[in-house]
């Protein structure tokens, strides 16, 4: 048999070691800027879950941005807008979810696609801006009853207008700090809503409270009543930002986060091309934000239970917006 031809000599490269420590910092370098974005930032309505639309052209010729940036875009954006890499990272997660979802043959495309009681509610709620504003200077509490337009006042020509070419922007919240800013607001302030609403909890959940004014609802008793009330018959402030906003039937062309509110407001009169004068309102004195130690105080001091039977029915609102689940493990409420 004639010789075997050598074996051609193997292929130059880094040793096992050097290989190794290149793995160990493309994950380092990786998660210092992918993990404060999946875990610190997130998305949900800012209080009352009204969703704004300014017409293309009110101020000046605009092109929405895509809500689904193509492969790249987002990060040649974070350049042009000062490196704001974990903005831009989490509008990307966010995004990447909804096309995943909302993707999936059941789920509507469209307004009319949604049965009638939800075309309904997410119509009564899309606010829409149709004109110059008088004045920017708000200094009392917002009327929602009071001078504002709303989607489902209009005819179906309308409305297929409007969703078609006007800007469409929702601000959204961490489910549980606005599960517990509507609570601490509205029935620790509000009478209308002590009557209408404590009232019954009360009666409903606690043993002799048919006396009760209805201002003392504890936060337990308020999860329970969300625990057992319907989704499409719940109040807009907490009912989940999925059934109230719709995003898989409105493309909205951009969603803001409570958490960043100013920097995300400016971002939208910045893409409708808004006069230098125009701006968002300062946070009015009277405003009592729930902080992370008020969150933790209230989750700890809840029965677990309660928390992990109630998830399911917020767990879109959790995914969608890319919101951590609350811990309420026996460790965190130790801290």
């Amino acid at each position: 048999a004639p010789p075997r031809p050598p074996s051609p000599p193997p292929a130059a490269g880094p040793s096992p070691r050097h290989a190794e420590r290149r793995r160990r910092s493309r994950l380092r370098s990786g998660s210092t800027v992918l993990l404060p974005s999946m875990l610190m930032f997130g998305v949900i309505l800012a209080s009352s879950g009204l969703l704004l639309m300014i017409e293309k052209g009110i101020l000046a010729e605009v092109k929405p941005l895509p809500l689904h940036p193509a492969a790249g875009e987002v990060f040649r954006r974070v350049e042009t807008r000062g490196g704001d890499l974990e903005r831009e990272l989490l509008r990307d997660i966010r995004n990447r979810t909804i096309r995943s979802v909302c993707g999936q043959r059941a789920m509507p495309r469209s307004v009319w696609e949604l049965p009638a009681g939800q075309r309904r509610t997410v119509l009564r709620h899309l606010l829409v801006l149709d004109g110059a504003l008088e004045s920017v200077d708000v200094k009392l509490k917002m009327d929602h009853k009071s001078d504002l337009v709303f989607l489902g006042d209009m005819t179906p020509d309308e409305i297929n207008y409007r969703l078609k070419n006007y800007y469409k922007f929702v601000f959204v919240r961490n489910p549980a700090e606005r599960l517990l800013s509507a609570y601490r607001n509205k029935f620790g302030e509000i009478k209308e809503y002590q009557q209408k609403y404590g009232v019954e909890i009360v009666r409903r959940y606690r043993k002799n409270g048919g006396k009760s004014a209805g201002d003392d609802v504890t936060f337990s008793e308020f999860l329970r009543y969300l625990l057992d009330e319907e989704v499409e018959r719940m109040n807009e402030h907490w009912m989940p930002i999925y059934n109230l906003c719709q995003p898989c039937a409105v493309r909205y062309d951009f969603i803001g986060s409570y958490e960043r509110l100013n920097e995300d407001a400016n971002r939208v009169l910045e893409e409708v091309q808004a006069p230098s004068f125009i701006h968002f309102p300062e946070r009015q004195s009277w405003y009592k934000p729930v902080t992370a130690e008020t969150l933790h105080y209230y989750l700890c001091n809840t029965q677990r239970r309660l928390i992990k039977e109630l998830l399911p029915k917020y767990i879109l609102d959790f995914t969608l917006f890319a919101y951590p689940l609350p811990n309420i493990t026996s460790e965190f409420c130790r801290q």
